[in-house]
């Protein structure tokens, strides 16, 4: 048998670098692996981040503006992170090991995290339950362990999903529609495990102790490590391809270098390898594209190119490097369509925590209280939901109409998902209304928490996690569909950043705009 009939075509190697049996390794076999990992990571870190504002507030006695700021820049970091291990992923340790180095450091973060909450001298003193009185020491041991845990994550989260993605082939048609669907039951993994973080560990930290709160996740941590590594001889490993930012700026260099050359009208004039492969290890050739013309210039060859010796790549670029960065460019604007969609997801944890923690917290007329943080629950289990009906009822029946092979295309369902957000926060604020015109009406002000139930929070939430089925996994797909082969986790870690970023750049380029336009009032007769 031809070894063609044992290697996918793609060309991708197990962990030690040999190529990957076909009949042995990848599709569904290795991904239980790879989804009971995530799905334990994000037990792990949706049981330390649902209530981590009220920690901020109540153990370490910073008042609510500082927690939620806090809160919000920690979250952030989680975001930005994934660029460095994405960036790492593809240029030089491939997904798998780094996967590996990130959770052994996400551990250790975890640990010292659990530690900081329950070692005497280390965790804060408190007097009360709500007087506490932490050191500078105290605070900087638990912001240290945070920090661990978000550089932990950043290797983590653009890597797992393409790296499940990873085990199906491309050019094997039964194979491409299993990825499809892979990118639903990953999602779904995700809301698994944060469905036990927000109802059991939430209040664990509630009613137990931010002990045994934070150490739970530290377990369920080194439960995911061992997941991981238990699939190894399983997986297939893309080659990493060298750093994609200097192949994306020698683009750049060598187009500027060539901006009044020509590009010829033929495009099969312009350069690339004989090669059956592109040069770039762990991606295959590229069609070249009409758009963006402008960057075809560095593919144009000239007599200074000496493409018989040494190509020079700052002067000439194979057309697979030239549509690289022409790819880049066209995520760019659906990348900055999800910023707005993740200041509607991030409420979940800040704001909504705060309006459903001055509402009636109890469950009937019964003494048990629910944490606020808890209804978060209700986002976890729309996912749970709407995942299953998308998948085997949705896809198949708009199928029948549209034709495509996922029933709606990938901006279609990101799209759907984008109009539901909007009716998730017009809910939430009629709520918050109509609770302040409340407090108004019966002077409910320094009353800790008002007669109306926290369960009116109910439907913001099961919007947002419809909203999230349609969005955030067409996203996960998306980005990795449309992404070079050797850019799949730079390209995932690009789509990650819409959180941290959120409104903070749109607000900063809407302000120096504003502040340029703006014309300072003088008065007549007054010195400047």
């Amino acid at each position: 048998m031809a070894e063609s009939d044992f290697y996918t075509k793609d060309g991708t190697v197990d962990h030690k670098g040999n190529p990957a049996n076909i009949k042995k390794t990848g599709t569904w076999k290795a991904c239980p692996f790879i989804i009971g990992n995530e799905c334990c990571e994000r037990l792990a870190y949706y049981g330390m981040s649902s209530n981590l504002v009220r920690y901020f507030k109540h153990r370490l006695n910073q008042h609510t503006s500082v927690a939620t700021r806090n809160n919000q820049n920690w979250s952030g970091t989680c975001y930005i992170t994934p660029l460095i291990g994405a960036f790492l992923a593809d240029a030089y340790l491939g997904r798998y090991w780094t996967i590996a180095l990130f959770s052994i450091i996400y551990v250790f973060g975890m640990t010292l995290l659990a530690m900081s909450a329950t070692v005497h001298g280390i965790k804060p003193r408190c007097y009360t339950e709500d007087n506490c009185d932490p050191t500078v020491t105290q605070s900087a041991v638990f912001f240290v362990a945070l920090y661990l845990v978000a550089l932990g994550t950043g290797g983590i989260k653009p890597c797992v999903s393409s790296y499940g993605a990873d085990q199906f082939d491309d050019t094997n048609e039964t194979e491409k529609k299993h990825k499809s669907s892979f990118f639903n039951w990953f999602y779904f993994s995700i809301n698994i495990g944060a469905l036990i973080a927000s109802s059991v560990l939430v209040w664990v930290q509630d009613n137990v102790s931010w002990g045994w709160g934070f150490g739970i996740p530290a377990i369920a941590m080194a439960i995911a490590v061992v997941f991981f590594f238990s699939g190894t001889r399983l997986y297939r490993n893309q080659k990493p391809g060298g750093s994609p930012l200097t192949r994306l700026c020698q683009v750049v260099v060598a187009s500027f270098r060539k901006c009044r050359v020509a590009v010829p009208a033929d495009k099969s004039l312009l350069y690339e390898t004989m090669d059956a492969e592109s040069n770039i290890k762990g991606s295959r050739k590229v069609e070249h594209t009409e758009e963006l013309s402008f960057f075809d210039k560095a593919a144009v060859e000239t007599e200074s190119d000496d493409i018989k010796g040494t190509v020079n790549s700052w002067r000439l670029c194979t057309v697979t490097q030239v549509e690289e960065l022409k790819a880049v460019i066209r995520l760019l604007p659906i990348w900055a369509t999800g910023i707005i969609f993740a200041a509607v997801y991030s409420q979940m944890s800040n704001l909504f925590v705060l309006q459903g923690e001055r509402m009636n917290t109890h469950v009937g007329n019964s003494t048990f209280k629910i944490p606020p943080a808890s209804l978060s629950i209700f986002d976890t289990l729309s996912v749970i939901f709407w995942v299953p009906i998308y998948d085997r009822i949705i896809v198949p029946v708009t199928r029948k109409f549209t034709g495509h092979k996922n029933g709606l295309t990938q901006l279609q369902r990101m799209g759907i998902g984008l109009f539901i957000s909007i009716f998730a926060m017009v809910v939430a604020a009629i709520l918050e209304l109509e609770r302040l015109r409340e407090v108004r009406r019966h002077n409910y002000y320094e009353v800790k928490e008002m007669p109306m139930t926290i369960f009116w929070q109910v439907p913001q939430y099961f919007l947002i996690g419809c909203a999230e089925v349609f969005t955030l996994i067409g996203q996960l797909e998306f980005f990795y569909e449309q992404a070079p082969d050797a850019m799949r986790s730079f390209c995932s870690a690009l789509q990650l950043t819409t959180i941290a970023l959120v409104l903070s750049v749109l607000n900063l380029g809407a302000f120096l705009l504003i502040a340029k336009w703006y014309t300072y009032k003088k008065a007549v007769g007054t010195l400047r």
